[in-house]
């Protein structure tokens, strides 16, 4: 596991996307995560909607099933799900900006809380889900032990992570990895085996894994020709960039670009169920 050298807990995590929230609507949307290519014809909103339903078809929830989504952002997935498999999803998010930024809908709940002390009831969802989510939590084996004390017996969870190459060689580390963690907010990040280990002593079983990395790492090449574009031509994103205190973002796009490229960073997506 790759861990930030500066300390990173909820308070700061929602401090960065509550400060940069204009700044993600304006550049990518209500979609907080990465897209997901099958070919080169697909758009970024094609390709943001397609991992969202990547992850439903994962869980293939029955009408009226009760779900969880794990930082939520927008909750715009959370909000897709509910209109195509008509279920009830209840969503938490670490940030307010993200939460009011939300508009209504039947079936849909967001709420600003942290998962790792969420108070929801045991056994009282039928399928979880995390999209990018589980990398800015510092106790991650509470993370899946809090997901499999609010499944019922036989619900499924779906991980959408970015994952650290397995022995990283100390130059990915120093150079990548671990910046990526402290201008991104996130803790720590794990290998594909943390997540299996962690997993695994919450008492979820392993249905399907997959490799994504080649489909959604076309993101932060969009995302950054984007933020190029809007500081040479939007006078207010260029202020909002040039004056937040999580700035230092910024210097991840490229990062993130060389860690796909070099196969530093991985993008895996999960499947377990609860016995």
């Amino acid at each position: 596991m790759i861990n930030s050298r500066t300390k990173v807990g909820a308070a700061s995590v929602a401090d960065h996307y509550d400060e940069l929230d204009p700044i993600y609507r304006a550049l990518w949307g209500e979609h907080v995560h990465h897209g997901l290519w099958s070919n080169a014809l697909e758009g970024p909103e094609q390709a943001v909607e397609a991992l969202s339903d990547y992850v439903v078809d994962l869980l293939d929830p029955a009408p009226g099933s009760q779900l969880v989504d794990i930082g939520c952002g927008y909750g715009a997935a959370a909000r897709r799900i509910a209109r195509q498999r008509l279920v009830e999803v209840t969503g938490l998010t670490l940030s307010a900006a993200q939460a009011t930024h939300s508009p209504p809908q039947p079936g849909v709940r967001l709420t600003v809380g942290d998962w790792l002390d969420n108070g929801l009831a045991d056994q009282a969802f039928d399928a979880a889900y995390a999209i990018e989510s589980s990398e800015h939590m510092a106790d991650k084996p509470r993370f899946f032990s809090e997901a499999a004390r609010v499944l019922k017996p036989g619900g499924r969870l779906v991980v959408c992570a970015w994952l650290a190459e397995t022995n990283a060689s100390p130059w990915k580390v120093r150079h990548l990895l671990e910046p990526i963690c402290r201008e991104g907010r996130l803790p720590s990040m794990g290998t594909r085996e943390d997540y299996a280990g962690w997993a695994d002593e919450a008492g979820l079983h392993l249905l399907d894994y997959k490799d994504l990395s080649r489909q959604v790492a076309r993101t932060w090449t969009i995302c950054l020709g984007r933020l190029v574009r809007a500081l040479v031509t939007d006078g207010d994103i260029r202020t909002r960039v040039l004056s937040a205190r999580n700035r230092v973002f910024a210097f991840s796009l490229p990062r993130l670009i060389l860690a796909y490229r070099c196969g530093a960073i991985r993008y895996g997506v999960f499947a377990w169920q609860k016995a």
